[in-house]
């Protein structure tokens, strides 16, 4: 979830009126809603009619990162004399392994 969308769930109250929103007072430990750790993510979208502002589950099981070992470097000598330039290249790459562990929020129109 964004900040706003963070905004918003961190004013939730079960019926006891306790926040269901927990800081953390540990660092490098994140914040808890419901015990599990929420992670703040930019580019997920804003609270709004038919949008996916939230996502629950286990990304370690739903997305793989591929990270080649190595980085290839490229040593060039003619181009900008009397200057080395050097081109590096590593390979990474990433995709969908199982949707299953990974659940959406849709928001309802109103």
């Amino acid at each position: 979830m964004n900040r706003n969308t963070l905004a918003t769930v961190r004013k939730f109250k079960d019926a006891d009126n306790n926040y269901l929103w927990q800081p953390s007072y540990v660092a490098g430990q994140p914040s808890t809603l419901l015990g599990y750790p929420v992670v703040e993510v930019p580019d997920m979208p804003n609270v709004a009619a038919n949008a996916i502002p939230v996502l629950f589950g286990d990304f370690m099981r739903t997305y793989l990162i591929v990270d080649r070992i190595g980085t290839r470097v490229l040593r060039d000598p003619f181009t900008n004399k009397p200057y080395v330039q050097f081109y590096t290249t590593k390979r990474v790459g990433g995709g969908l392994l199982n949707p299953e562990p990974m659940k959406g929020l849709r928001v309802a129109t109103s």
